[in-house]
Formats: C-alpha cells, sequence, structure tokens
C-alpha cells in the first residue's frame, strides 16, 4: 500500500509540497496504534457473541468498517488529475502543468516503463542511501508495534511494586499479556500517549519540510530524538523513565516514512524512476522490520539491553549517513553547476535526455 499511495499522490503533487501530504496519509499509522487501543480496550468489554471471543470481534469489527471505507475509495478516487471528474478542465491543465514543471529533460508527468529508467530509480545513491535510512527507522517504530505493550506492562508492574524481576522471567515474558497487575484493557490504554505524540510529529515536521523544501535536516533532527530515549532505557531501570523515553522515540521516529518517501521521489525525474524509487525505499523498509521482529527476545528481558542497544545503534547510524549525504549533494550539486549542458546533451534526442534522470547535466539533489 505505501510505494503504490506515495506514488499516487506524487502524480498530484509537487516535489516540495509531497512530504506534508503524505504525512497525512502516514500519520494514519500511528493515529491507528492509539485509536486501536481505545478501539481494542472498548470492544475487550463486550460480552462473546456465541462462538465469536472478544479477541475475535476485534478483527470482525475493524475488517468490516477498512472492507467498507475500501468500497468508498474505489468510487471517489480518480487514477490521476486528467481522469478526475471533480475537477475543471482548467485544474486539471493546471495540475498537470506544475507536475510538468520540475520534470527536467522530460515533457511527459506519465511514461513508459523501460530498463534505463526503472534502473535509474533503483541506483540512484540518494534512494539507496534514504532506503538504508528508511530500513533502520523501521527497526524502531515497528520494533514498538510489536513491543509497546509489553513495555508499557513492565512499567506498570514496576510502579506498583511487582517488578517482573520478582518473578520468573519464563512466565512473565512467556506471552504478550500474563496474568497481569491491571487488566489489559489498562494496559492498551498505556499504548496510546506515545502513539499520539509520535502522531503529531509525523505532521509537524513534514509540514515544515514542505514549509522550507528541505528534507534531510529533518533526519538529522529526528535521530537524535531516538537516541536520547534509547539511552535512557539503556541507563535507567525507573518505569516512569523508560515510559517517559517511548514519547521522545516515537516523535523521533514516526516522521520518517513521510520524509523518506518524499525524498526518493524528489531526487528523480522520470514517472517509471519514481515509482520503483519509492519501490525500493519501502522494500528496504520492510526489512527493517523483519529485523524488528528479533530485537526484544525473552531471554533479554526484563530490561532488554540487547533490543534497546540494537536500536539505540540504529539511530546513531541514521544520523551519520544522514549528514554524510547532505555533504555527498551539496557536494556534487557543486560538480555538477561547472558542467557544459549544451556539450553533454549535443546530439541526444528526447528519449534519451529523458533515460539520463538523476545523470542529466541539469538536474540537482534536492535535500
Amino acid at each position: 500500500m505505501l510505494p503504490g499511495i506515495a506514488y499516487y499522490m506524487s502524480r498530484w503533487y509537487r516535489r516540495s509540497e509531497l512530504a506534508f501530504r503524505l504525512s497525512m496519509y502516514i500519520v494514519m499509522a500511528p493515529l491507528a496504534g492509539a485509536f486501536g487501543g481505545l478501539l481494542a480496550s472498548g470492544i475487550l468489554t463486550l460480552d462473546s457473541v456465541g462462538n465469536l471471543t472478544t479477541w475475535r470481534m476485534i478483527f470482525i469489527i475493524e475488517g468490516i468498517i477498512t472492507c467498507g471505507l475500501s468500497l468508498i475509495a474505489f468510487f471517489t478516487l480518480t487514477d490521476r488529475p486528467s481522469s478526475a471528474k471533480w475537477l475543471t478542465a482548467e485544474e486539471k491543465e493546471l495540475a498537470i502543468a506544475r507536475i510538468k514543471s520540475e520534470r527536467v529533460g522530460t515533457t511527459e508527468v506519465l511514461d513508459k516503463m523501460d530498463k534505463k529508467k526503472l534502473l535509474a530509480g533503483i541506483f540512484n545513491p540518494v534512494v539507496l542511501g534514504t532506503s538504508f535510512i528508511f530500513l533502520l527507522d523501521n527497526i524502531t517504530v515497528q520494533g514498538l508495534a510489536f513491543f509497546l505493550p509489553t513495555i508499557v506492562r513492565v512499567s506498570i508492574s514496576d510502579q506498583d511494586g511487582k517488578s517482573p524481576k520478582n518473578q520468573s522471567a519464563d512466565n512473565f515474558f512467556k506471552t504478550i499479556y500474563p496474568p497481569p497487575v491491571h487488566t489489559v484493557v489498562y494496559q492498551q490504554l498505556r499504548t496510546v500517549p506515545p502513539y499520539v505524540v509520535g502522531a503529531f510529529f509525523t505532521v509537524l515536521f513534514p509540514y515544515l519540510s514542505t514549509r522550507f523544501d528541505k528534507r534531510q535536516i529533518f533526519f538529522i533532527g529526528s535521530a537524535p530524538l531516538m537516541m536520547i530515549g534509547y539511552i535512557m532505557f539503556l541507563a535507567s531501570e525507573n518505569p516512569q523513565v523508560r515510559y517517559g523515553a517511548t514519547f521522545l522515540i516515537t516523535a523521533g521516529a514516526f516522521s520518517f516514512g513521510a520524509l523518506c518517501n518524499a525524498q526518493v521521489s524528489a531526487n528523480v525525474l522520470t514517472d517509471t524512476a519514481r515509482a520503483t524509487a519509492i519501490g525500493t525505499n519501502v522494500m528496504f523498509g520492510n526489512i527493517g522490520g523483519l529485523v524488528s521482529t528479533w530485537a526484544f527476545l525473552p531471554f533479554d528481558g526484563p530490561n532488554y539491553p540487547i533490543g534497546n542497544g540494537l536500536n539505540l545503534a540504529t539511530s546513531s547510524c541514521i544520523l551519520i549517513l544522514s549528514v554524510l549525504m547532505l555533504f555527498y549533494m551539496k557536494s556534487s550539486n557543486k560538480k555538477r553547476d561547472g558542467r557544459n549542458v549544451d556539450a553533454e546533451l549535443a546530439g541526444l534526442d528526447q528519449k534519451a535526455q529523458a533515460d539520463l534522470d538523476y545523470k542529466h547535466p541539469s538536474f540537482r539533489w534536492r535535500a
């Protein structure tokens, strides 16, 4: 879904506008974590209906809502501005012209897929660097999605003087929800505030990115928030400190979804290259999700030094890589300023020029 939606929105919005628009889509992930916890806590209070236990009703109720919205979207979303019935002819022309204005060396908003453009989107150096950042970030984001209830449960138990260290680790970490000190509903509700904070920053940083037409600087600014959060986990066993750390981590981690997809989209030229660049970015992010499932293992509890240390390392790598990429883009742009555009394009037809993509002499990296 994510690469498809990101590519779809790139048909409608310019590069400087894309990050904030993407954030309005991606913010639904942390909001799902927040309202999912609220909805689940409410459904868990319902009585079972026949053979349907309460946890099964969560899937049924949320599934019906999802299917209903998908039917509405099927009839309301249109492929591109030119086919939007709710735009006037003048508005369609303006929407298409806005996108065309940023396409150096190409006149088509939508082009036919070919091997050169496809590979240009995958092996673009900024795309690969940004995709690796997204991989590292997803180790944190999806790790929180899997294990935040466990973190909250440990904090609640510690606050009541019934620390998991006084219990058998095998029993306490045997399941996500062992026999709790507080109800599962209470545990679900405690997962909501960190997600709300994460949702706020998911919109804030991309909004500022759109205002200033910058993305790399927000990579650099977000990583230290994650680093501080995991340092707090490693340095303290105080439950309030650790619960507070989750707010810093979500504030730093959740905005990368919109920023990374906007960054790869901003640093390619052709439609085909944009599609493969976004696909590459999300593929790397999903690899990070695979890693996250092994980050917090039962034998590492209750303090999880391996899992927290891994996430501190990934957030530190994000900071270093983001700084290096910023220097690379600025250095490369300076070298491109000295190139003779007319001489390099001499003898090339329109298709050959479009196939150059980021190698086009008039192209400049957008940091």
